[in-house]
């Protein structure tokens, strides 16, 4: 495999006390040996790969799903658990001027189906989540922010003002807030492993520490190689997003961003710890910075903090990105900087070039298909992308906006593309003060 980052990124450093392993046993998957014939090979057993596996046993189609580790390794199973709104970078503005209007009102309906999808997945499935939340609260970490929060305020939300926070329980450095009332937190690996369950219950196969080495083109559509069986299939979806190889097709060369991402995990709150930081509120929140914080009183009244990570990876750049999240949090929450801080953990999330989502067919490979780039919003767009593929391969309507189904540009400096990242925070760190 050719990935961006250094084979430190994808072992179990950066992984190392993680909350959400403490909360649910992982399911004992089988590892893949010998030969197999399916409809579907699924690459990639997160949210995206286990949501399009679920869709297409649920249509017949027989389905093998291969994942690199273990259940619930990589993003899905490590990241804030935010099914919100999002999936795109992109700002209202921009996206009407790259697609027009019609579009632009296509993507934002999209968003609002994805949040729906999970919530019908979890009612349909009876899948305990530990769910909260009514909507997401954004906070304006400055005057100046709160003035252009303001001004971009629909009238589906609620607009908070500076005296209105501690009344609604958001005690902390902000001025000001907006309510939008569509998502709600949850467990993320308990999601993941309930999606699981369910397309399990419907056929589709699992298998663990089974990655994939190559994708060859055959008569009858791929074979599938791993490093202890193969599988030939009619169709292949790369279900990968930050974890994803250069070679694995090597269509997705320069097409896809890994970033980190970095979260902690406090003990849990007494009520007196509540009340002496004012911060009450269970509302899933981030705030208005270009690097955001979010954050969340989860319902075991452990608080949980995150932000982008580092753009490094080795021991001694997890400790430094670990450092920072810790102050910000002190920082952001000065009345809880004597707590302890129980996990904490870093993921990769991943961009596109355009800055939004992609879900359709890999170039010149007939029945493959890839979907990624969630932009750090993969609970609820990685789902709905899950769909979308399941649905192309079923032939169905796929009902994906045009922001989605454009192939990705490549980014510059091909293999060494990290280099653009660092000032590329600069700016935004500019940009927040």
């Amino acid at each position: 495999m050719k990935r961006l980052f250094p084979e430190y990124t994808y072992g179990p450093g950066p992984r190392t006390n993680c909350w959400w392993d403490e909360t649910i046993a992982s399911p004992d998957w089988p590892v893949l040996h010998g030969n197999q014939k399916v409809d579907v090979v699924i690459v990639g057993g997160g949210f995206t790969g286990l949501s399009a596996a679920l869709h297409l046993a649920g249509s017949g189609a027989s389905v093998a799903v291969l994942e690199a580790g273990t259940p619930g390794w990589g993003a899905s199973g490590r990241n804030g658990g935010f099914c919100c709104l999002g999936g795109s970078k992109l700002s209202q503005s921009a996206m009407v001027r790259q697609f027009g209007e019609a579009a632009a009102r296509s993507y934002d309906q999209a968003e609002v189906d994805a949040v729906q999808l999970v919530a019908g997945l979890l009612k349909t499935h009876a899948i305990d989540a530990d769910v909260h939340s009514q909507g997401e609260t954004q906070l304006a970490h400055t005057p100046r922010a709160m003035e252009k929060l303001r001004k971009r305020a629909e009238a589906a939300g609620t607009l908070h003002t500076f005296d209105d926070l501690p009344r609604l329980g958001f005690g902390g450095r902000f001025y000001g807030g907006y309510t939008n009332p569509v998502g709600f937190a949850l467990n993320p690996r308990k999601y993941l492993f309930g999606l699981a369950r369910a397309a399990q219950t419907l056929g589709a196969t699992l298998f663990q520490n089974s990655t994939v080495q190559t994708i060859r083109k055959s008569q009858s559509g791929f074979d599938v190689q791993t490093g202890s069986g193969r599988i030939k299939a009619a169709n292949v979806l790369i279900c990968t997003n930050g974890y994803s190889s250069e070679d694995v097709p090597p269509w997705l060369a320069g097409r896809y961003m890994p970033v980190q991402s970095t979260v902690l995990v406090t003990r849990p709150m007494p009520e007196a710890d509540l009340q002496a930081q004012g911060w009450t509120s269970e509302q899933m929140s981030y705030d208005t910075r270009h690097l955001l914080h979010y954050f969340r009183l989860m319902p075991d009244r452990r608080f949980l903090f995150g932000m982008r990570g580092g753009l490094r990876a080795s021991p001694q750049t997890e400790a430094a990105i670990r450092r920072k999240v810790m102050n910000d949090f002190k920082h952001m929450f000065p009345e809880w900087a004597g707590v302890d801080i129980t996990h904490m953990w870093s993921g990769m999330v991943c961009l596109s070039r355009r800055l939004t989502p992609y879900v359709g067919p890999v170039t010149d490979q007939p029945g493959m298909f890839a979907g990624f780039a969630y932009h750090g919003n993969g609970v609820a767009m990685g789902t709905y992308c899950g769909r979308a593929l399941a649905r192309m391969v079923l032939r169905q309507e796929s009902g994906l906006p045009d922001p989605i189904t454009r192939i990705p540009a490549r980014f510059p400096l091909g293999r060494w593309r990290r280099a653009l990242m660092p000032p590329a925070y600069a700016m935004m760190a500019l940009l927040d003060l």
